[in-house]
C-alpha cells in the first residue's frame, strides 16, 4: 500500500472511532410501609419515561453521598434521605452526542426519616414525583433494568417484614 493510500485509510478509520467514557452514578429506591403494610416507592416521570432518581457522581464524592444527593435534588426534598441497604449495581451504555457511555449506577434503598413533600426538579426534564405502590411501579418504570432493581428491593423488603 502507498503512503498516501495510508493516510487516506487512517482519515476513514478516526471518521468510524467512536469516543467511549466511563459514568458512575447512584441512585435510590425510596420506599415507605403504608397502615396495610403495602410498600410504596417514589418514581419520577422523565423525558416520558416512568424512572427511579438517580444521576452521576461528582468528584470527590462517594457513591452512598452521590446517590443521596441525586435523589434529594431530583425529587427537591428538604433534606438527604437516609440509606438502609445497599442493592445490586446495574450497567447500561448509551450514545449521546457522537459518544458511548458506560454507566455503572450503584443503587440502595432509602427512606426519609421525616414527612417531605416533594416537587420535581424540571431542570433534569423531570415533570411528576409520585409515590406508587411497588408492584404497580415494577410495571411502570420504563427500563428492563429498573424493574431488576425493584424486584431486588421488593425481595429485601418483604425478608424484613
Amino acid at each position: 500500500m502507498q503512503m498516501s493510500q495510508k493516510k487516506v485509510t487512517i482519515k476513514r478509520l478516526k471518521k468510524r472511532i467512536v469516543k467511549t467514557k466511563s459514568i458512575e452514578a447512584g441512585g435510590g429506591v425510596v420506599y415507605r410501609f403504608l397502615n396495610d403494610n403495602r410498600i410504596e416507592v417514589l418514581l419520577i416521570y422523565r423525558n416520558g419515561v416512568w424512572d427511579i432518581p438517580k444521576g452521576k457522581r461528582e468528584k470527590k464524592e462517594s457513591q452512598e453521598q452521590c446517590a443521596r444527593r441525586e435523589v434529594m435534588e431530583e425529587v427537591n426534598a428538604d433534606l438527604l434521605p437516609k440509606i438502609v441497604d445497599s442493592l445490586d449495581s446495574t450497567f447500561h451504555t448509551y450514545i449521546q452526542k457522537k459518544k458511548i457511555f458506560n454507566k455503572t449506577t450503584h443503587w440502595y434503598t432509602m427512606i426519609f426519616e421525616t414527612e417531605q413533600s416533594f416537587s420535581p426538579q424540571v431542570s433534569e426534564g423531570i415533570e411528576k414525583v409520585e409515590w406508587v405502590e411497588l408492584g404497580e411501579a415494577k410495571e411502570k418504570v420504563g427500563y428492563e433494568n429498573l424493574k431488576q432493581v425493584l424486584e431486588e428491593t421488593e425481595s429485601k423488603l418483604n425478608s424484613k417484614a
